[in-house]
């Protein structure tokens, strides 16, 4: 399944908190499965990124506990809109500073070079959706 059409299935709902709610859990699995990489593997993972280890664990350790914050959230009937814009925050916040770590204090090797400007898009395209969604709750 591609992303495109993984997106369109999750959107596909009358019920604007139920898409809202879906992409919040698409988030809190995708940043969970991050976290966890980075906890176990941080020495391989670090060395192929060109990320020191332990700054990765710690960055796994932040993402699942952020992870399981997101999917209490996705699994409440209707996310509080106060909760949903700090995940939408927190999200472009993410993106931005992986931008600026990577070009200020990060000395990457090329995969590490692909994979930060990736994921930061992807966590932004999470915090896109969100929002979007959550301005069709309160349309």
């Amino acid at each position: 399944m591609s992303a495109a059409t993984l997106l369109g299935t999750l959107s596909r709902t009358d019920h604007p908190h139920t898409m809202l709610r879906r992409f919040l859990a698409l988030d809190a699995v995708v940043t969970g499965v991050n976290g966890l990489v980075y906890m176990i593997d941080s020495k391989p993972v670090g060395n192929l990124l060109g990320i020191g280890s332990g700054l990765l664990f710690d960055l796994g350790i932040f993402l699942v506990l952020y992870a399981a914050g997101v999917g209490c959230l996705a699994a409440r009937k209707q996310p509080s809109a106060l909760a949903v814009k700090a995940v939408i925050e927190a999200n472009v916040l993410w993106a931005v500073l992986s931008i600026v770590a990577m070009l200020a204090w990060f000395s990457p090797t090329t995969a590490g070079a692909v994979w930060i400007p990736v994921q930061a898009m992807t966590v932004a395209g999470f915090g896109v959706l969100q929002f979007l969604s959550l301005r069709a709750t309160t349309a």
